[in-house]
């Protein structure tokens, strides 16, 4: 593993066109090994933050350094060490996945032969070494995406920028490609975003929540729940309120359903007095979903107050 350096954003903004703010005063420091993973909402800016850090696109103002080096002022160098798969990359229909990544691996400066043999090292290690030789064109949207990770694969780059990689892929491929990211945030750095959450909750390191271009919270999963100072979650039917007096916090989710967090000694007794009233309800311990729901809520919250 190489030396821990940090990522660090100070007041990153991003403005398309002089009015939409797709960023806004993002601040963070992370360390630049393991996997750091960005989650949010459809349109919450993690797609702008990522091209920015990797060097594809200017911020409006604000600064951000992987390792020391700025990624505008110092792009070049940055470039040497990064490979990216975007959340629009494609691969090119009439190529094969062996021909495509040995295609990249070349273009990165490798000989042909050493080329080749990475390429087939990175495709067996996602586990689509049967379709080395199928058209791309040929292949489903999941294998599609599994080449293109295939690519950053084999690459020695160190840092890895990978925008929704898992979007397209069944269950089962889905958690097979978590335990090739699992393993590549042990060897390089890894910059994930995704919508699933149990895909985060799963392979990183360290997680950030981001709504409207603000990061509204970040830190490992256990100073998340920490966070949230209740470890259980009562999450109740569409349009029923709760009880009224609980010791915790009351919100209402995105799905319109009212959720509690509280302590384990209060859960039991709401239980039962939900039990004995008919109603229904699920109870679990805090998930990173409910962590989300709750970081949204009160970041809302926070923002009609302000």
């Amino acid at each position: 593993m190489k030396a821990s350096g940090e990522l660090v954003c100070s007041d990153l903004t991003k403005v398309y066109g002089g009015r939409r703010r797709a960023l806004s005063s993002v601040s963070l420091a992370v360390p630049t090994h393991g996997i750091f993973t960005l989650i949010g909402r459809n349109g919450a800016g993690k797609t702008t933050l990522t091209r920015i850090l990797a060097t594809l696109l200017e911020p409006t103002s604000g600064t951000a350094e992987i390792d020391g080096l700025d990624v505008m002022a110092d792009a070049k160098m940055l470039r040497e060490r990064i490979a990216v798969v975007p959340q629009e990359g494609r691969t090119v229909a009439w190529m094969t996945p062996v021909e495509t990544v040995t295609a990249y691996m070349l273009w990165r400066g490798y000989g042909y032969g050493e080329s080749k043999k990475k390429a087939a090292e990175a495709l067996a290690r996602v586990g689509i070494e049967k379709y080395a030789t199928t058209l791309n064109r040929l292949l489903s949207g999941g294998i599609k995406r599994k080449v293109l990770v295939a690519m950053v694969l084999a690459s020695e780059a160190d840092i890895i920028f990978l925008d929704e990689p898992s979007t397209g892929l069944d269950p089962v491929s889905r958690r097979e490609l978590w335990s090739v990211l699992i393993e590549l945030g042990r060897e390089r750095f890894v910059f994930l975003t995704t919508h699933y959450l149990e895909e985060a909750e799963h392979v990183s390191d360290r997680i950030g929540i981001l709504e409207a271009g603000r990061l509204l919270s970040m830190g490992t999963l256990d100073e998340l729940r920490r966070e949230m100072r209740f470890g259980y979650s009562l999450v109740l039917p569409r349009g029923d309120p709760g009880p009224a007096s609980f010791a915790g916090e009351k919100y209402t989710r995105r799905d319109g359903r009212t959720q509690l967090l509280t302590t384990e000694d209060e859960a039991l007794a709401t239980t039962r007095r939900l039990v004995d009233q008919g109603l229904q309800f699920s109870l679990n311990p805090v998930t990173l979903d409910d962590i989300f729901n709750y970081v949204l809520a009160r970041g809302k919250s926070k923002g009609e107050d302000s």
